[in-house]
C-alpha cells in the first residue's frame, strides 16, 4: 500500500472465495469488509440479460501507454488484453490518421497501436469461450483535424476487421445487456450526423460535450438521461479532493428518477506542470506523515468502501442493508494502482449491491 492510505486489501489464499479489505473509519476504529471473490474476466455473465447498461458499474481506461509523464495513463505491464481480463469494460480510444491508417493517439503522443490491432484484441476477447457473454463499450474520439476522412476510415477499418460490423451495436440508445453480449457498443465522439454509415447509425452519440466542464452536464440518448463529469484540466494536485468529490457524486443516481439515467465519470485529470496523470492517480510522498498527497485512486477506493459499507460513523452503528447504488461508467488512470487492481474488484462488486428484486430486471 502507498503510505497514508486509509484502506488496504488484505492478502488471502489464492483459492479463497472471499476478498477482504480493512477500512479505517476513524483514527481509532477500523472496519473489516468481506466480499465474494468474483471472476472479473466474466462478471457480466452473472447479470440478467434484461438489465440495461445504464444500470451497470463498468470500469474503464484510456488507451495511453506512452508519453510519460504528460500523456501516459496506464502501465506498459498491463496491455489491453490483460486489462479486459482484469474487468475493464469501457475503452477510451483516441485515433489519428497517419499514412491513411488510424493509429491510437493520446494528446500529442502516438500510442504505437494501429486501430486494427485494438480491434483484433477486442474480437479475441469477445469470441473466447470463457468471455463470449461479456460486452465492451468503446468510446472513439478523433485526435486530429481531418474530419473529412476520419469517420469514413473508422467505418472501413471496422468492416475490414475480424467480426466486421456484426461485432458492433450501432444504435443510438442504451441497450439491455442481453442485446450486446459478445458485442462492442459504439460510443462515438466523432462523425457529426453519421454521414456514410447505414442510416447514420454511429452508436451512442453525445449531443454536447463541453471541454473540461467543472460541473456535471447532461444530454439525452433516446429515453435515457446521460449525466457526465469530465473536469480534467484541474489547476494542480491540490484540487484532487474536489476532483474526487465531483467525480464520485455522479456515480450515485437518484432512485426516484422517472427516466433511466446513465452516469459517466472521468477520474483522470492532467495539466502542466502540477497535475501530471501519474501524480493525480497515484499521489506522491508520505501523506501519513504529512509529507505528500493522496492520489485519486486511493481516495476513490476509500469512498467505495465507505459507500458499500454504509459509511458508518462512531455515533451510528447502523448501516444501510445493501448500501447506495453506485452505478455508471468510470474511466481511470493507472487502474491497477494502488494495490494490484484494487479499484476494479470494488467497482465490479457495485453491480451486485443495492439491487432490488424486480427493479431493472433484477430477479
Amino acid at each position: 500500500m502507498a503510505l497514508g492510505t486509509k484502506w488496504q486489501a488484505i492478502k488471502t489464499r489464492p483459492d479463497s472465495p472471499w476478498i477482504i479489505y480493512r477500512n479505517r473509519v476513524s483514527r481509532n476504529r477500523h472496519c473489516i469488509m468481506i466480499f465474494p471473490r468474483r471472476d472479473a474476466s466474466c462478471f457480466l455473465s452473472d447479470i440478467p440479460d434484461v438489465v440495461p447498461l445504464s444500470s451497470l458499474m463498468l470500469p474503464g481506461i484510456f488507451m495511453a501507454f506512452y508519453g510519460w509523464p504528460i500523456s501516459q495513463c496506464q502501465s506498459k505491464d498491463t496491455p489491453l488484453d490483460v486489462q479486459l481480463y482484469s474487468g475493464i469494460r469501457v475503452l477510451d480510444i483516441r485515433l489519428a490518421i497517419v499514412d491513411s491508417r488510424l493509429i491510437s493517439y493520446h494528446g500529442i503522443y502516438p500510442q504505437r497501436a494501429p486501430f486494427q490491432d485494438i480491434l483484433s484484441v477486442v474480437h479475441a476477447f469477445l469470441t473466447a469461450p470463457h468471455t463470449c457473454r461479456e460486452t465492451i463499450v468503446m468510446s472513439i474520439k478523433q485526435e486530429d483535424s481531418d474530419t473529412q476522412h476520419f469517420s469514413k476510415l473508422v467505418r472501413e477499418e471496422i468492416e475490414a476487421s475480424q467480426g466486421g460490423r456484426d461485432l458492433w451495436f450501432l444504435e443510438n440508445r442504451v441497450p439491455a445487456l442481453g442485446e450486446v453480449r459478445g458485442k462492442v457498443v459504439m460510443f462515438s465522439r466523432f462523425g457529426g450526423n453519421g454521414q456514410g454509415w447505414d442510416n447514420g447509425a454511429i452508436g451512442i452519440h453525445p449531443t454536447t460535450w463541453p471541454d473540461s466542464e467543472k460541473d456535471e452536464f447532461t444530454w439525452e440518448c433516446q429515453n435515457t438521461i446521460v449525466r457526465t463529469q469530465d473536469w480534467y484540466a484541474i489547476p494542480s494536485f491540490l484540487s484532487i479532493p474536489e476532483k474526487v468529490s465531483l467525480s464520485t457524486n455522479v456515480l450515485l443516481p437518484p432512485r426516484d428518477s422517472p427516466i433511466p439515467m446513465l452516469n459517466i465519470t472521468f477520474l483522470s485529470a492532467s495539466s502542466i506542470p502540477l497535475a501530471f496523470p501519474p501524480t493525480i492517480a497515484r499521489g506522491f510522498g508520505w501523506p501519513k506523515w504529512g509529507m505528500g498527497f493522496e492520489g485519486v485512486n486511493d481516495r476513490v477506493g476509500k469512498w467505495l468502501l465507505d459507500t458499500l459499507g454504509g459509511d458508518e460513523s462512531e455515533d451510528d452503528e447502523k448501516s444501510t442493508e445493501c448500501g447506495p447504488r453506485v452505478r455508471g461508467w468510470a474511466f481511470m488512470d493507472f487502474y491497477e494502482d494502488p494495490v494490484e487492481q484494487a479499484l476494479v474488484p470494488l467497482f465490479v462488486e457495485c453491480n451486485f449491491r443495492g439491487r432490488i428484486s424486480g427493479e431493472e430486471g433484477w430477479p
